[in-house]
């Protein structure tokens, strides 16, 4: 019996010895508390600012002569003698070529002595159609004969303006053979040689001067830009100061920027239907003469001024899966929003943004990685930091 209750009181025993156990486990020792949950991470923003921009494009383009002359001769003859130094500068109406003038000199003297003589004849038949006239007053001469001085004396008189032209003609001949530069500018090389026979306005030309100061720079732009820049003009997206030409820098070959700065002039009224593109022309001062015709430069066009430009820097703008812009925005709250928006170029370091952001947003640029959509985060302004200023 002793023995029954014994067993009976061990059962009882063992499960409420375990469950005070496993009741103790439980318990969290005296002076231990829960962890607290993790701080909100630390994002570095920008606020947005809308200022006026001067936006810019590059265009490629070559330069080309202000003015250039194909000198040829305009009458024929030996050449006598080369006067200029093959690629020097040279004064307009400098004489480049002496033409033997000995034919023309010869052409010149004659119509000159052949003018003295008609000009006597003139002088006599004034005299004689004179006399006639008052003879022919008093009846002292017939009028028939009247009539035939008086008619002498325009035909003296026409023999003489003939005589005149030639002279004239001799004279203009005479002074071709002295080849001159019809502008100033650089002169290239000499393509004869002193003995050689030309002929008037032959083909070849004996050399070609080209003025190179100012200089033209030909530029080509897609008729896609021009439309878009156009409309931007159009609708006020883009100002320009009135009356002002827009300003072009030239972009050397070896990277180099040339030191003076050019206007823009005018630009083709057709576009191009093998290339879709539309031909700009600028003209740039180049008084070292630096600028050579034919070189290849690419021009920094200034396009107009866009008074409330939104520039966010390139750590400030990602890209969707589909590839589209977007950008992470605190909003007054402390939380992460994602917001699409549309770029169109990049200025320096910088996105020009059209749409998606407004003046005052807080756009993360560092520790983006850490921050997500819908959550809350501390924020570090970097407005003030090298790489993150604003830029006047």
């Amino acid at each position: 019996m002793g023995s029954a209750r014994r067993q009976i009181g061990i059962a009882l025993a063992l499960p409420i010895g375990i469950a005070l156990l496993l009741a103790g486990c439980n318990q969290t020792p005296a002076g231990n508390a829960a962890p607290a949950a993790p701080p909100p991470p630390e994002v570095g923003t920008v606020t947005v600012v809308a200022r006026p921009t001067t936006l810019t494009t590059e265009l490629p383009g070559r330069t080309v002569p202000y003015r250039i002359a194909e000198v040829r001769p305009r009458v024929s003859g030996l050449i006598q003698d080369r006067l200029f130094t093959e690629g020097g500068e040279i004064s307009a109406g400098q004489v480049l070529y002496q033409i033997d003038p000995a034919v023309y000199q010869s052409a010149y003297d004659s119509a000159e002595a052949a003018l003295a003589r008609s000009q006597a004849t003139l002088d006599r038949a004034r005299l004689k159609a004179d006399r006639y006239a008052l003879l022919a007053k008093s009846k002292a001469v017939s009028q028939e004969d009247n009539d035939d001085t008086q008619a002498a004396l325009k035909e003296a008189a026409a023999s003489v303006a003939v005589d005149q032209a030639a002279l004239e003609r001799a004279q203009i001949d005479l002074a071709y053979s002295r080849v001159e530069s019809p502008i100033a500018g650089r002169i290239g090389r000499s393509t004869v040689t002193q003995g050689a026979l030309v002929t008037a306005n032959q083909a070849e030309a004996l050399a070609t001067v080209q003025q190179i100061d100012p200089i033209y720079v030909d530029l080509t732009q897609s008729s896609t830009q021009l439309l878009k820049l156009r409309r931007a003009l159009a609708d006020g997206r883009l100002e320009t100061p009135d009356g002002e030409q827009a300003k072009v820098t030239l972009i050397l070959e070896d990277g180099r920027v040339h030191p003076h700065a050019g206007r823009l002039e005018s630009s083709e009224v057709t576009v191009d239907q093998g290339t879709g593109t539309v031909t700009l022309r600028a003209t740039i001062p180049n008084p070292e003469q630096e600028l050579l015709p034919g070189m290849f430069v690419r021009a920094r066009v200034e396009e107009g001024i866009r008074p409330d430009a939104i520039l966010v820097p390139q750590q400030g703008v990602q890209h969707d899966r589909r590839g589209n812009p977007i950008a992470l925005v605190v909003n007054d709250e402390g939380t992460v929003e994602e917001r699409k928006i549309e770029t169109t170029r990049t200025i320096g370091d910088r996105w020009l943004v059209d749409a998606g952001l407004e003046p005052g947003d807080r756009v993360i640029v560092e520790g983006s990685q850490k921050a997500r959509p819908g959550t809350q985060v501390r924020v570090m302004d970097l407005g003030g930091q090298p790489g993150f200023a604003a830029v006047d």
